[in-house]
C-alpha cells in the first residue's frame, strides 16, 4: 500500500503549501477537517462533505468504542466502509473527551479509568487500548493517547501532565508497531499549556520517539487567541519540517489564519457544523446569524459565487424561515454551506502561498472578516 508522506510545495513566510499522500488518496495542505464525531458529519450526507472539496474527516476513540464499538465497526469492515466515506480518516485518541465529558473518572500512570457519558458503564484507556481500538476503526492517521490538561493550570501540574503524556507517546508508538498496517500512520502530540520551555521539551521528547506527524495539543480550552498564538510562535519552529503540523480543535476562521501564518497544516473544529445546526452562517465578511429578524426579507443568498449548493440556491429570507419554523433542513443547508465556506478558505490559502502572496491574503481577509458574536471553537 501506499505509505504515508507529506511533501511540502510551496512555503510564503512560516506559511506551508503541501500534500500529504495516504493510501486513501491524497490532502492537500493547509487542510480543514470536518469533524464525524461516532462516524457521521451531524447532518450531513458523505458525498455532499465530499462536494464540499474535504479530502479527510475525523473520528473520534471515545464515542465509537462505546457505540457501536470498535470491535463492531471492525466487523464490518472498517470505519471507512461502515460510514461510507472513502477518503482518509483521522482518529483522535478519546484523551480530550474522556477528560471533558466524563465526571467521573480516575487517572494513573496505566491510563484513565471512567464511566461511560451514556449508560455509565465503567471503562479503562489506556495507550494501548486507545491505539487498538484506532486499529479496529482501521484509521488512516491515528493519534497517541495524551492527557489534555484543563486552563488555566500551575505550571508544575502542567509539567507533570506533560511528562505522562511523553510516556503514554512511547507506548502509544510501541503499541501502534505492534497492531497497526505499514500504511497507517501515528502522530505524536505536543503539550504544555502555555509554558514555552514545558511545550520545547514535549517537541524534543516526542521527535526523539519519532512519529509521522505531530499534533498541537492542549489549547482552544479557554486561553484566548493571543496565549494560542504565543504558544504557536513558540512551538511552531521546533517542529519537524518534514513532518505535518496539526493543530487539534482550531477554530473559527481567524484562529486558522494564524495558525497558518506560523506554519501548521492541519485543523479540525467543530465549529462550522456546531454553527450550522444553531443558525450561524459563517462568511467572508464574519458570521451571521439568519434566525435574527432582518433576514426575514433578505432574498439574497449566502454566496452567490461558491459552487456549494446550499449556499448558493437558497435566499436568507428561506433559510430564516426554516430555522423558525424548526425544520431539519435549517441544519442541513447551514452546516453544508458553512463546511463549504471552510475548504472554500482552505483552498484561498493554499492559492496565496502558491502565489506568494499569503502576507496580502491575510491582511485583506482580516480587513473583510469583521469577526462578530460567535461561539468559541474548540473541538
Amino acid at each position: 500500500m501506499t505509505p504515508f508522506t507529506l511533501e511540502l510545495t510551496h512555503t510564503d513566510g512560516a506559511a506551508r503549501r503541501g500534500r500529504i499522500t495516504t493510501s486513501r488518496g491524497p490532502i492537500d495542505t493547509p487542510a480543514f477537517m470536518p469533524v464525524g464525531t461516532a462516524g457521521t458529519v451531524k447532518a450531513m450526507q458523505f458525498r455532499d462533505v465530499k462536494q464540499t472539496g474535504a479530502q479527510v474527516v475525523l473520528g473520534n476513540t471515545y464515542h465509537l468504542m462505546l457505540r457501536p464499538t470498535a470491535e463492531r465497526v471492525d466487523r464490518f469492515g472498517g470505519l471507512h466502509r461502515f460510514m461510507g466515506w472513502d477518503g482518509p480518516i483521522l482518529t483522535d485518541s478519546g484523551g480530550f473527551q474522556v477528560m471533558s465529558l466524563t465526571d467521573i473518572r480516575k487517572l494513573t500512570e496505566e491510563g484513565v479509568e471512567f464511566a461511560s457519558h451514556i449508560d455509565g458503564s465503567r471503562h479503562m484507556l489506556t495507550p494501548e487500548r486507545s491505539i487498538e481500538v484506532q486499529c479496529l476503526l482501521h484509521s488512516d492517521i491515528q493519534m497517541q493517547l495524551d492527557e489534555c490538561p484543563p486552563f488555566p493550570i500551575e505550571e508544575a501540574a502542567s509539567r507533570e501532565s506533560m511528562e505522562m503524556s511523553v510516556r503514554w507517546a512511547k507506548r502509544s508508538k510501541a503499541a501502534f508497531e505492534r497492531m497497526a498496517g505499514g500504511h497507517q500512520a501515528l502522530f505524536g502530540i505536543v503539550q504544555g499549556s502555555v509554558f514555552p520551555d514545558q511545550r520545547a521539551a514535549s517537541v524534543r521528547a516526542l521527535t526523539d520517539i519519532g512519529f509521522h506527524g505531530y499534533s498541537v495539543g492542549g489549547l482552544a480550552v479557554g486561553e484566548g487567541r493571543e496565549a494560542m498564538l504565543r504558544v504557536l510562535d513558540a512551538t511552531c519552529p521546533l517542529l519537524p519540517e518534514d513532518k505535518p503540523h496539526y493543530l487539534m480543535g482550531v477554530g473559527k476562521p481567524l484562529d486558522i489564519l494564524g495558525a497558518v501564518e506560523r506554519g501548521i497544516d492541519m485543523f479540525d473544529c467543530v465549529l462550522p457544523t456546531r454553527a450550522g445546526r444553531h443558525g450561524q452562517a459563517w462568511t467572508w465578511d464574519g458570521p451571521i446569524n439568519l434566525k435574527n429578524a432582518r433576514f426575514a426579507d433578505d432574498e439574497a443568498p449566502l454566496d452567490a459565487t461558491s459552487d456549494c449548493p446550499a449556499s448558493r440556491d437558497y435566499s436568507k429570507a428561506y433559510l430564516h424561515h426554516l430555522f423558525r419554523a424548526g425544520e431539519y433542513l435549517a441544519a442541513t443547508l447551514l452546516t453544508w454551506h458553512n463546511l463549504a465556506f471552510y475548504q472554500a478558505l482552505m483552498r484561498a490559502m493554499r492559492d496565496a502561498i502558491e502565489a506568494g502572496a499569503f502576507a496580502e491574503f491575510a491582511a485583506a481577509f482580516r480587513a473583510r472578516h469583521q469577526e462578530r458574536a460567535g461561539g468559541q471553537g474548540a473541538g
